[in-house]
């Protein structure tokens, strides 16, 4: 994989896109910052990725949706974690 100024930017908005559908996916509040939706969302499209090559969900051509959906779902409960325990120490410290 080559990394460039493109493949960086295509990775923040994919990862943007998948921390924000994350975010909707996970009812209740989340009061977190935008910048911890972004850095979930990257890792959970790249942990999606892999996953889906290795189930061989990724040989299809072009746009695949059970990708998409094991990343929606990685960040899912990326988010519902993070926000539990960001829940939780915020309630502790008031």
């Amino acid at each position: 994989m080559e990394l460039t100024v493109s493949g960086i930017l295509t990775t923040l908005l994919v990862g943007l896109i998948v921390g924000a559908l994350g975010r909707l996916v996970v009812p209740g509040r989340q009061d977190m910052p935008g910048w911890l939706h972004l850095l979930i969302g990257v890792g959970a499209a790249l942990l999606g990725a892999i996953v889906a090559r290795s189930v061989g969900f990724a040989d299809a051509d072009g746009f695949d949706w059970r990708e998409l959906l094991l990343q929606v779902t990685f960040a899912a409960v990326a988010v519902a974690v993070v926000a539990r325990v960001g829940g939780r120490r915020g309630s502790a410290h008031r």
